[in-house]
């Protein structure tokens, strides 16, 4: 995946090192861990052809580091070579300089099989709760392919059909999933494996006061929510 941003010559500094960040940065903020996360530099003597700087996002794998993206300076190298065999010119007049130039390029280039290992990896966690083994992954709720799941306490008094509408109303918006099969505990556990951030069970007071449970995946607490508010409940817990 990648993307090649056109910069002035004499601001190619600046740019390459803007973009190192961002592209970092955009790492962190959909929940990799940042001291797994670090920029490999390349060494002069190993640059390649075209480029003046060069460097590695790598990610700390269980086997150790390993690249996810590469950003690079490739200067005119490309444009240049366009020039040479199609005659025609590529420079850039800037209207406000009064400058002609042939544009530097900055490149980011990230893998989208490695990113999605790291982040696959980075998420995966097993902790003790009551006794057992929870494997839970925790993906940023940007992420998560699933937002939220809803479940019927039971499978009688009206739930499921209760159930079934909010299901109904929330697939508008998100990607949900819904499950009646086994004890609430067993499918929670079910929706942690797949790193579903958010579950809501129809439950006995919901026949009362039209309030669902909401229990959050990775603190695994509960709260109380009215049916009628979950869409923008589920809109602001998932837009962090």
């Amino acid at each position: 995946m990648e993307m090649q941003y056109f910069v002035n010559p004499a601001e190619d500094k600046k740019w390459y090192d803007y973009w190192k960040e961002q592209r970092i940065n955009w790492y962190k903020a959909l929940g990799m861990t940042g001291s797994k996360l670090r920029f490999h530099d390349h060494p002069a003597e190993k640059l390649a052809h075209y480029a003046k700087e060069a460097t590695d996002i790598e990610y700390e794998f269980p086997f150790g580091w390993g690249e996810i993206e590469g950003i690079h300076n490739r200067t005119n190298f490309d444009l240049s070579r366009h020039e040479e065999f199609s005659g025609k010119s590529l420079k850039y007049f800037n209207e406000e300089s009064k400058e002609r130039f042939l544009p530097y390029i900055i490149e980011t280039s990230a893998g989208a099989s490695r990113s999605f290992m790291a982040f696959l990896v980075d998420a995966y966690y097993e902790e003790e709760v009551k006794g057992e083994i929870r494997s839970v992954l925790r993906f940023h709720p940007k992420l998560a392919p699933i937002k939220a799941a809803i479940f019927p306490l039971v499978n009688k008094d009206g739930m499921p059909e209760i159930a079934r509408d909010i299901e109904a109303d929330l697939r508008r918006n998100f990607k949900v999933f819904y499950d009646d099969k086994g004890a609430v505990g067993r499918r929670y556990r079910r929706q942690d494996e797949i790193g579903t951030p958010f579950c809501i069970t129809v439950d006995t007071q919901t026949l009362e006061d039209k309030t669902v449970t909401v229990r959050e995946r990775d603190s695994m607490e509960q709260v109380r929510v009215d049916a009628a508010g979950l869409k923008p409940y589920l809109l602001d817990k998932l837009s962090i």
